[in-house]
């Protein structure tokens, strides 16, 4: 146990309190998440005030949880590593003390990891031969960038959104449908009843930045496409509505992904974030890198989503590399990527 490298992942920024166990970067032996949708979904959304205080009623279960499953005690960990942005800044904050706490008391070093670079690491976990560089589409409900992974450690954004974020699209057009929130996982599965070619929603070029995304024009036509059809009396097929509006946003995120593979003379694509476990997205995306010759990686499902483990691998990398976080670390709401914080 003492040769190997134990990181404890912890994971607070959204509305997952999750924590997990990890073995040399790549082995997780425990990953813990809970959820609070269940309570969310009574707002339509979530509600920063309630995931707080959530998180604070949860994060202490849900790294014993871990500890207990992994079978290794506080003592056996290497370090803590801790999401401290981006995020909701007071569910942040839990994860950030917690960490603090630990890491402190334990006398053992503090890692904070960029949600984001979490999300990217969540593809090492299932397939041991990935290594940078590659490109990545990293596509969440606050997020939707194509990031070039040059190092473990070292990301170059080179395409991301002027406005709405994939997730926060599909969340935005599932209320308008009247499905209720999380969105994304009910626009998918209504799509499969639909025809994607019923409706044909706009695919939004942003001028002079081929590689960027813009989704707030597509939110847009769906709402009108709804309103007019409420306003003529005529019946709207949610399902026809839901599939064509997952197409137009899939079309988008391949073609961009794709087209940035090309431009960089990259050869393997990885997918990340909660918006990488839709189907269409996975099934399109399978289908243009089979056609260009490109290899993908995505993760399973359960490390698309907010996770400890992701945390914990990204935080092993980072570890390696020499990062270390004192106890003046703070949540960052809107970190950047490839920024460090204070180190």
């Amino acid at each position: 146990m003492s040769q190997d490298v134990i990181m404890l992942g912890i994971e607070s920024s959204c509305d997952e309190t999750a924590a997990a166990v990890v073995r040399n970067g790549r082995e997780v032996l425990s990953n813990v998440i809970s959820s609070q949708i269940d309570i969310h979904t009574l707002y339509g959304g979530v509600v920063p005030e309630i995931a707080s205080r959530k998180h604070v009623e949860r994060v202490n279960q849900v790294i014993e949880e871990a500890l207990s499953e992994a079978s290794v005690s506080l003592q056996d960990i290497t370090a803590v590593s801790v999401t401290y942005g981006p995020g909701l800044v007071g569910a942040l904050l839990v994860g950030v003390g917690t960490a603090k706490a630990l890491a402190y008391g334990l006398h053992k070093p503090l890692v904070g990891v960029h949600h984001i670079e979490g999300h990217i690491a969540a593809n090492y976990i299932e397939h041991p031969e990935l290594e940078p560089p590659f490109l990545c589409l990293v596509v969440s409900g606050g997020h939707t960038h194509l990031v070039r992974v040059e190092e473990y450690n070292k990301f170059q954004i080179i395409g991301c959104t002027h406005d709405d974020a994939a997730g926060e699209a599909f969340d935005k057009v599932a209320r308008a449908i009247g499905l209720g929130y999380p969105g994304g996982p009910k626009v998918d599965r209504l799509a499969r009843e639909g025809n994607p070619h019923a409706i044909e929603f706009p695919r939004a070029k942003v001028g002079g930045s081929e590689l960027d995304f813009s989704f707030s024009g597509l939110k847009s036509a769906v709402l009108n496409y709804l309103n007019g059809c409420r306003m003529k009396g005529e019946e709207i097929h949610a399902a026809d509505v839901a599939a064509s509006f997952q197409q137009a946003v899939v079309d988008v995120l391949v073609d961009r992904t794709v087209r940035g593979a090309r431009k960089l003379g990259e050869t393997k694509i990885a997918v990340a974030g909660g918006v990488a476990a839709n189907s269409a997205l996975r099934r399109a995306m399978e289908q243009a890198c089979q056609e260009e010759h490109l290899t993908l990686y995505h993760p399973s499902p359960v490390y698309c989503t907010d996770n400890g483990a992701m945390i914990g691998v990204q935080g092993y990398y980072e570890y390696m590399a020499g990062i270390r976080h004192g106890l003046d670390l703070n949540a960052v709401p809107s970190l950047a990527i490839g920024q460090r914080g204070c180190l």
